[in-house]
């Protein structure tokens, strides 16, 4: 019939089939329903988690931009002020 792990299932029996499940439950391939729905919880909390930073990611990345933007305007309207100079008693005087 067929081999799990080695064993022949079919010619154990009932002490073959009990073998089986315990080598399943060690290796890691057969766990409970318990510990599945854990790991399961838990990843579904990190995705949450992971939307929530995604979002807030892409927000501060909205917020950078007009932020920049903003400041290009103030560079752009403190460029077209006239310049002053200051003469030797630091009084400042304006440019022609």
């Amino acid at each position: 019939m067929t081999e799990l792990f080695g064993v022949n299932v079919a010619e154990g029996g009932a002490v073959a089939l009990l073998a089986v499940v315990v080598l399943m439950v060690l290796t890691g391939r057969l766990v409970p329903r318990r510990t599945y729905d854990d790991l399961k919880e838990d990843r579904n909390d990190w995705r949450t988690a992971h939307h929530k930073v995604s979002d807030a990611l892409d927000e501060a990345l909205r917020q950078i931009g007009e932020l920049t933007e903003l400041s290009r305007t103030g560079v752009h309207l403190l460029d077209s002020l006239p310049r002053g100079e200051v003469t030797a008693d630091d009084d400042q005087t304006v440019a022609p």
